[in-house]
C-alpha cells in the first residue's frame, strides 16, 4: 500500500493548520516506519529535517495558490498521481481534496466557521470556501474532525452521514512545558515586552475576537489598577481593522502590543512568561494555543463556544466570547485570585496530557487501515455508481 499526504500546510503556514499537519504526521512517522508514504508538497522543501526511509518527499514547483486555481476554480482534472506516483490512498489535512485517479481519499475538515461566521471572512475567502470545501467533502470516503464538535458541525450543516467521519484530535509538541527565567527573560526582550502581560494568540482576523479582548482589557483597566499589558502575536490576516481602531480609540498604543508572528521556538517561553493566557475565540476546530498554554503552567480564559469547552474541560475560566464584561471579569479573576490561579495551573497540566500527537498518530492510522480495508462507509458519489471528478 502507498499513502500519500498532502504536507503543503505544514512548510506553509506557521500556526493553525501547519501546526496540527505538522505535529500530526512527525508521530505517524515515529509509529509507522515500514508503509510507503509519499508526502507532497507545493512549492517548498516538505521539511528540513530527515524523514524515515519510508517517508518520500516530493516537491512540485507550482505554488498552492497556482494549484488551488488548477485545481478548484478552474477545476482541471489533474491529478494529484501525476505529481506523487500510484496511490492507494491519499489525505489531504487542509479542507479541500485535488483530483485523485483511483486512490481513496481521506479529507480533514478542522472547522466550519466559514458556515457559522461568514462575516468574519473576506468575501473572496468566503465565495473560495462555500464552493471548494463541501464538494471536497462529497468527494472524501472518509472525513476526520478535530474535535466531536466539529463532527457535530459536519452531520448539521453539510450532511455528512456520521458513520462517515472519525474524531482525530490534536495534541501538544513536548517543547511546551514550563521555560526556564532567563529563557522568558531573552524572549521578552526580542519582542519588547517590558512589564507583566496577559497573552493573546492568533492571526489577526475577526474570529480570533480580539477586538473584544481588547475591549475587555481597556474595561478592567478602568476598574483596576494593573500593571500588564496584552500582548498579541499573530501576523495580520485580515479584516483585522477594528483592532486597530479599538486601540486608538481608548489610547491603548503602549497598552497593547502586536508582536506579529511568534517564531515556534519563542512560544514556550511566551507562555511562560505570562500571567494568563486569553483566548476568546468566537469559534475553534480545536485550539492548540490553550493547550500550548496549560502545558506552560499558565492560567487560561477562553470562550465557552464550539470545540473549546471539549479542548479546555475544567481547567480553563470559559466565558461567552461576545460578552465583553463578562470577558474583563474572568480576566481580573484569573489575575487576583491566586489559589484559583494554583487551581487552574494543576488542571491545565492534567487536561494537557490526554492530548498527544503520539495517541493522534495512533487514531489516524487506524483510519488509513480501516480505509484501505474497505470498512469504512464509500463517499456518496460512489455509492451512486459515479465517478471522481478525475475520472470523469
Amino acid at each position: 500500500m502507498r499513502i500519500g499526504i498532502d504536507y503543503t500546510a505544514a512548510v506553509r503556514q506557521g500556526a493553525g493548520i501547519g501546526r496540527y499537519t505538522r505535529g500530526l504526521i512527525r508521530a505517524l512517522a515515529k509509529i509507522d516506519q515500514e508503509t510507503p508514504y509519499v508526502l507532497f508538497s507545493a512549492g517548498r522543501d516538505p521539511d528540513p529535517r530527515p524523514w524515515p526511509s519510508n517517508f518520500a518527499p516530493r516537491q512540485v514547483p507550482l505554488s498552492d495558490r497556482h494549484l488551488s486555481i488548477v485545481w478548484h476554480r478552474l477545476r482541471l482534472p489533474l491529478p494529484i498521481d501525476w505529481f506523487t506516483g500510484p496511490l492507494d490512498l491519499f489525505h489531504s489535512p487542509d479542507f479541500v481534496l485535488p483530483p485523485v485517479r483511483r486512490a481513496r481519499t481521506v479529507l480533514t475538515i478542522h472547522d466550519l466557521s466559514f458556515l457559522r461566521y461568514p462575516e468574519c471572512f473576506s468575501p473572496p475567502l468566503l465565495r473560495y470556501l462555500l464552493a471548494a470545501v463541501p464538494r471536497s467533502v462529497e468527494r472524501a470516503d472518509l472525513v476526520l474532525a478535530d474535535s466531536e464538535n466539529t463532527r457535530d458541525d459536519l452531520i448539521e450543516l453539510l450532511g455528512v452521514p456520521a458513520e462517515s467521519i472519525r474524531v482525530v484530535y490534536a495534541g501538544v509538541e513536548p517543547e511546551f512545558t514550563p521555560r526556564p527565567q532567563a529563557e522568558v527573560q531573552a524572549v521578552r526582550e526580542r519582542y519588547g515586552i517590558q512589564r507583566p502581560y496577559l497573552l493573546g494568540l492568533g492571526t489577526l482576523q475577526p474570529r480570533k475576537n480580539f477586538r473584544r479582548l481588547i475591549e475587555a482589557y481597556h474595561l478592567l483597566r478602568e476598574e483596576h489598577d494593573i500593571p500588564h499589558q496584552l500582548v498579541i502575536g499573530g501576523g495580520h490576516g485580515w479584516l483585522y481593522e477594528p483592532i486597530m481602531e479599538a486601540i486608538e480609540r481608548h489610547g491603548l498604543q503602549e497598552d497593547v502590543r502586536l508582536i506579529g508572528f511568534c517564531d515556534d521556538a519563542d512560544l514556550p517561553a511566551l507562555y511562560t512568561g505570562a500571567d494568563l493566557f486569553a483566548f476568546p475565540s468566537l469559534y475553534e476546530g480545536f485550539g492548540i494555543p490553550v493547550l500550548e498554554a496549560m502545558a506552560c503552567g499558565t492560567p487560561v480564559v477562553a470562550a465557552d463556544t464550539s470545540s473549546l469547552p471539549e479542548v479546555a474541560g475544567n481547567a480553563a475560566l470559559l466565558v461567552p466570547p461576545t460578552d465583553i464584561e463578562a470577558l474583563a471579569q474572568a480576566l481580573w479573576l484569573a489575575l487576583d485570585d491566586s489559589a484559583l490561579r494554583e487551581t487552574l495551573r494543576a488542571r491545565g497540566f492534567e487536561q494537557c496530557r490526554r492530548f498527544t500527537w503520539h495517541d493522534s498518530a495512533h487514531r489516524l492510522l487506524e483510519c488509513y487501515e480501516e480505509l484501505l480495508a474497505g470498512e469504512a462507509q464509500a463517499s456518496p458519489l460512489r455509492e451512486h455508481g459515479l465517478p471522481h471528478e478525475s475520472e470523469q
